[in-house]
Formats: C-alpha cells, structure tokens, sequence
C-alpha cells in the first residue's frame, strides 16, 4: 500500500524542491545525513550558515558567544534594527528555523578556546568550519581539527579590507598568498614548531588589502574577541566568503553520493534480457 505523506514531508519536499532537482535525491540525503558545526557567527559564517540550510543541510551547531550590536548591521544576516542586544546564536537559530522549522539547530553562546576545546566534540561532526576572527583560537581549532580523522576543516581568511567580488577564492591552505591572516597563522604554526597534520581548504582573497580611510568608531562590543584591530568590511564580500565555503559542503557532500551510486552499477552487469545481476562477491 502506498504511503500518503503527511503535511510536514509534503511541506519539506516543497521547500527543497529546486534543491532536489539539481541534487537528486541521493543528495539530498546525504545533506541530510552530514552534521556541520559552524565557529563564529558574524559576517562570513552567517551566510554559509544560511547556505547550508536553504540548500537542504538539517544538522547545523553554531558557535558565537557575541551580542547583535549596531556597527554588525551592514553584512550579518541575522541583524536587524530588532535583533540588537540578542545573542547571535539565538537570533540566526531563529532565522533558520523560519526557513526550515525541521531543522535541528544547536546554538551555543560560547567561545572556542584552547581550554573549551573539549566541549565542543569536534571528533562527532563531518565538517569543521572556522569563521573565528582571534588569531590564538583559529590556530587552535585548525590544529585540533586536522588531528581528527572525522571531520573535513573549511576556513575562511580575512575577509576585511576587500571590495572586488571576482578576487575570491576557495585555496588549499599552504598556496594561500597575500593574506595578512593566514600568514598570521603560518607564523605562529611556525614559531610553536607544530603544523597541521592534514591539507585543508580555505577561503579567502587574491585582492591586495585597502586601508581603512577613517579611525571610525569602535564600540566596546567589538572588543570581546581579542582582535588586533577592527577592520572595514562590505557584505558582498562576506557573503560570498560565507557562500563558498557552502558550497564547498554541498558540493562534497553530492560527489560521495555519486562516487557511491557509480560504484555500486560498476559491481553489476546487464543480461540481454535486461535482468540486473550483483557480481559482489559473499559468502
């Protein structure tokens, strides 16, 4: 007997139609399958955030221990005039969820550390993507990262200082040049003598570094994640960086499943009368 799909499944399939389409539904099932957990939720993580949900992805955690503030308004997607004063996490969970209510979000108002490492169970996820914006930290979770054999690392670079959309780039991390902060990080991987245990991707742009044309303004709450120094960014630009390392999820996550669907018809053969034969061996 045929099975009548309830509302929820016929609303699902509704919203990832067009997903389904370009995807098949053997991508769609692995997006559904893989579990994600984004690090810092600002300008670049919140759109790769929302790339992987519109696509299809249901397991997401995202990590952010900051407040929406006034000066996030012009490229994080989750700030509005109404969000100022709202946990991060709590305001992007929302937003996801009134695109996909299915969705399982975790929201963790918390910082990434060397000492908070641990609560994190990195180990439990498939992907590892590191929006963070303190140099210590970003070097930590790459370290502890590629050291797991589980999960795939995607990392973003700066992403300040930028205006020309065509100069961005999906890299492996050791070809990454002109970028003041993965030289950053090569320097301290250098200084303390420890590397990476596994290449990983990063995104990040060809575009040499403007300066910023004013001191500007900066508000106390900007002050929370040991940065250097703030710098100037535009939401094209975030966006894409946000965009491309979702991309990057839903295009692996569609090759396995193809990689898998090709090789189980390569252990089959057709007779002539059309009849499909396993030639896996079994006991």
């Amino acid at each position: 007997k045929r099975q009548i799909p309830n509302k929820d499944q016929m609303k699902q399939a509704e919203i990832f139609n067009r997903s389904e389409l370009l995807l098949g539904h053997e991508g769609m099932t692995a997006l559904d399958d893989a579990r994600v957990i984004l690090f810092g939720v600002g300008g670049v993580g919140s759109r790769c955030a929302e790339g992987l949900i519109r696509a299809g992805l249901t397991h997401l955690t995202i990590v952010d221990s900051d407040r929406v503030c006034p000066t996030n308004l012009n490229r994080q997607l989750m700030a509005t005039q109404s969000t100022i004063g709202q946990a991060k996490v709590e305001a992007m969970k929302a937003r996801l969820l009134s695109i996909n209510p299915n969705a399982k979000i975790t929201a963790l108002e918390a910082m990434y550390t060397e000492e908070t490492a641990e609560e994190f169970r990195l180990g439990d996820y498939d992907y590892v993507i590191d929006c963070i914006d303190s140099l210590r930290d970003k070097c930590d979770l790459i370290l502890r990262t590629t050291s797991l054999p589980r999960p795939t690392l995607l990392s973003s670079m700066g992403a300040a200082l930028r205006i020309d959309p065509t100069k961005v780039r999906l890299t492996e991390f050791s070809k990454v040049q002109g970028d003041a902060l993965a030289r950053a990080v090569r320097n301290r991987f250098k200084k303390a003598k420890t590397w990476p245990r596994r290449k990983f991707l990063c995104v990040h742009s060809e575009e040499p570094a403007m300066e910023n044309r004013t001191g500007g303004n900066i508000v106390q709450e900007e002050l929370q994640f040991r940065k250097v120094q703030t710098n100037g960014s535009l939401c094209h630009i975030t966006a894409i960086f946000g965009m491309m390392l979702a991309g990057e999820v839903i295009k692996t996550e569609n090759g396995k499943r193809k990689s898998a669907s090709k090789q189980e018809q390569s252990n089959s053969f057709e007779l002539p009368s059309g009849s499909r034969f396993n030639t896996t061996k079994s006991d």
